[in-house]
């Protein structure tokens, strides 16, 4: 792991404390980058989340779902997990804390947001991360690499859908053309253009040189992009924040409480398959963590850069870091209780 992935919460807070004063002491910086708009959608940001994005795009080899037939078991837990278990366990846990819980702490409205960030976060798998989380866990990197790729190919159809569904039953109303704009800005085309650039750059220089080489060369763009745009997004969040600083421990709490439940629902149902722990770990790590930087960039497409839904998302990015660590350790300690 990496400097930036080992301390990512502690980026993430310097992000926010930077981004707070940002739009304190400098407003006309992040007004005049909120001007730059197309559809609805911030120019500014959608390069910086592009910068995020394609990078990780880079890293799914498609040609690894052949492998899917050495442990059909762990594909089908991933699979059901994460599309089928997943978003609905996310929007019940939220539902039940902001709406429930948590109702004499929030106005109506502020709830709602938050409620769509959570779903946003329990729609979208983790892509990237679960890589770090893998190798963490002894996971098998080639497995890990298919299980990304068969749910990056099912998000392209699903998670649009899935996000309109729950918030519909959330009485939450967004327009479809946004929705499938968001999905087409920001899995579509760095996903394709990841494919071709992929493609190209292997057969001219090597597979090796792709690793070697050039994924190292553009490595820290995904940082840069993701600090960079959580200091804008904070600038516009920042009077929020000052007035209730509570509310980050508020959207904290469901999430943790759905990434410990979505890691041992599918790393338990892999012990009761008699899946092996290097397939078991990386099936119970992809669905527990998110692709925090998708729902990110489909929330402030949706609801916009100051709204409730953003920043619950953000809080996801805050919390996921320190989750995962814990859930590696436990995975570990608990290797001798699968096959090998």
């Amino acid at each position: 792991m990496g400097l930036f992935e080992r301390y990512l919460s502690v980026w993430v807070a310097l992000a926010i404390i930077a981004g707070v004063l940002l739009g304190q002491f400098a407003p006309v910086i992040p007004e005049t980058l909120s001007r730059f708009e197309y559809a609805q959608v911030s120019i500014p940001v959608a390069v910086l989340i592009w910068a995020m994005i394609f990078p990780m795009m880079l890293q799914i080899d498609f040609t690894s779902i052949a492998g899917v037939r050495r442990q059909p078991k762990g594909l089908v837990i991933t699979t059901t997990v994460n599309w089928l278990i997943k978003p609905f366990t996310m929007f019940a846990i939220a539902w039940f804390f902001f709406m429930v819980v948590f109702e004499p702490f929030l106005a109506n409205d502020t709830a709602s947001q938050y409620l769509a960030g959570a779903i946003l976060l329990g729609a979208a798998p983790c892509t990237a991360m679960v890589f770090v989380w893998s190798y963490l866990t002894r996971g098998d990197a080639a497995y890990t690499l298919v299980q990304v790729a068969i749910n990056d190919l099912i998000m392209l159809v699903a998670f649009a859908p899935i996000v309109v569904l729950l918030l519909g039953v959330s009485n939450i109303q967004i327009p479809w053309e946004t929705l499938i704009l968001s999905v087409v800005l920001y899995i579509v085309i760095p996903l394709t253009a990841g494919i071709l650039v992929r493609q190209t750059i292997i057969k001219r220089r090597g597979i090796d040189w792709f690793n070697s080489v050039f994924m190292k060369r553009i490595a820290p763009i995904t940082p840069i992009g993701l600090i960079a745009t959580l200091v804008l997004l904070f600038a516009f969040q920042g009077d929020v924040i000052i007035a209730n600083p509570l509310h980050i421990v508020l959207i904290a709490i469901p999430l943790i409480i759905q990434t410990f439940l979505v890691f041992f629902i599918a790393y338990g149902w892999a012990k009761k398959w008699k899946v092996p722990h290097n397939v078991a770990a990386p099936a119970g790590m992809i669905g527990a963590s998110n692709f925090f930087e998708l729902a990110v960039a489909v929330a402030i497409s949706l609801f916009g850069l100051q709204s409730g839904a953003a920043l619950a998302t953000v809080v996801g990015v805050l919390v996921e870091v320190p989750l995962m660590l814990a859930l590696v350790r436990i995975a570990n300690k608990t290797r001798g209780h699968f096959p090998t």
